[in-house]
């Protein structure tokens, strides 16, 4: 495979949290062959600067309806796994910056798969607000992380600029929405079409191994 293959994610999405934590216990290998992107609605100063790069968010803001939609499927899904969720009450003007760029920086420091597990039982298991400095804080200090250097990464200037091309590269993927896989020309939209993309990345697995051989 020429490029590793891709999954774009978000702290926000619980489909996302799903999608990920099936396609974990399925490749526990997972992360060490799949590149993971952050999708995340950018802040003004991100915004900014994607636009100066060429690029833009595709993300729509979903309806009541289709919250509500979601609301309930989120729950049948949950129960289907057996994972245990409590809804967040988001109000509308969280700072998506904030969480996503502390996985980025968690990642600099090598210690993203902890910081991913602490934010997503925060977020989902406890219903906590993630976006939330002091929240996040202490999210990372009870998961043994550097948390003053996390929640502080939208101030440094690397961290920044590693999250517009984060979001360069959700806008040069077309991704409009999360979880997305790609592998090669194959792309895969939603937690529905997880099994898809396994078994893509299997057949991509095993033809790039035949070839090495």
């Amino acid at each position: 495979m020429r490029k590793p293959p891709r999954l774009y994610f978000s702290l926000r999405s619980p489909f996302s949290w799903m999608a990920v934590r099936q396609l974990e216990e399925r490749v526990p290998n997972a992360q060490d062959l799949i590149e993971y992107i952050p999708f995340f609605e950018p802040d003004a100063i991100s915004s900014k600067a994607l636009e100066e790069q060429g690029g833009e968010f595709h993300y729509v803001a979903m309806s009541k309806a289709k919250h509500l939609y979601i609301l309930n499927d989120t729950k049948r899904l949950s129960q289907k796994y057996g994972y245990p969720m409590k809804w967040p009450i988001d109000k509308g003007d969280e700072w998506w910056e904030l969480p996503h760029l502390a996985w980025i920086k968690a990642k600099e420091l090598g210690v993203h798969r902890a910081y991913y597990t602490a934010a997503m039982a925060a977020r989902w298991e406890r219903g906590e607000d993630i976006c939330d400095r002091d929240t996040l804080r202490r999210v990372c200090a009870e998961a043994g992380l550097d948390a003053e250097a996390l929640v502080n990464a939208p101030e440094e200037a690397h961290i920044r600029e590693a999250g517009v091309q984060a979001l360069m590269r959700v806008y040069e993927d077309d991704v409009f929405g999360v979880p997305y896989f790609k592998v090669g020309r194959h792309r895969f939209w939603g937690l529905d079409r997880l099994d898809d993309f396994v078994t893509t990345l299997e057949e991509a697995l095993a033809t790039a191994a035949s070839k090495a051989a």
